[in-house]
């Protein structure tokens, strides 16, 4: 994280996904992402980098608050909309290749109080259950163009 990488220039039409870049299972999760993405429509910014920080202050958001993944949807414009938790997981499930369209339709059933519930009790415990890493991991050099400020 000590060095910056220029922010793509054309990132809009990508979702841009804020997550903890410490965190043992958010890394695992950008790892699936990847790995799944049906298309190339997915952007990473840790949310201890200084460019988190800046686009989520715009929505109000502290990025040092790290209980949470935050999607901007179209990263591309500052003030295009922005989900967390629940919502943001399932418009990345939405992105992926089949089956996981189909597992976020079937979040997407449950009403929003007990999917975000079910989100802070996960977040609330996944340093314990997955670990944490003293820096933000670094993406292959095959994938680095999909991460801002790694």
């Amino acid at each position: 994280m000590n060095s910056k990488e220029p922010i793509p220039e054309d990132i809009s039409g990508h979702s841009l996904i804020f997550y903890d870049g410490v965190c043992g299972l958010c890394n695992f999760f950008v790892k699936f992402v990847l790995a799944n993405t049906a298309e190339n429509s997915f952007v990473f910014a840790s949310l201890q980098s200084d460019f988190a920080s800046d686009r989520l202050k715009r929505h109000g958001i502290e990025a040092a608050d790290l209980d949470t993944v935050y999607v901007q949807v179209d990263g591309g414009e500052p003030d295009s909309k922005l989900l967390w938790r629940s919502d943001a997981i399932i418009h990345i499930l939405k992105g992926l290749k089949a089956p996981m369209p189909f597992f976020a339709t079937i979040l997407n059933i449950i009403p929003r109080p007990i999917r975000d519930l079910g989100y802070r009790l996960v977040a609330k415990f996944r340093y314990r259950l997955f670990g944490k890493y003293d820096t933000c991991l670094l993406p292959s050099s095959s994938e680095a163009e999909k991460f801002i400020e790694i």
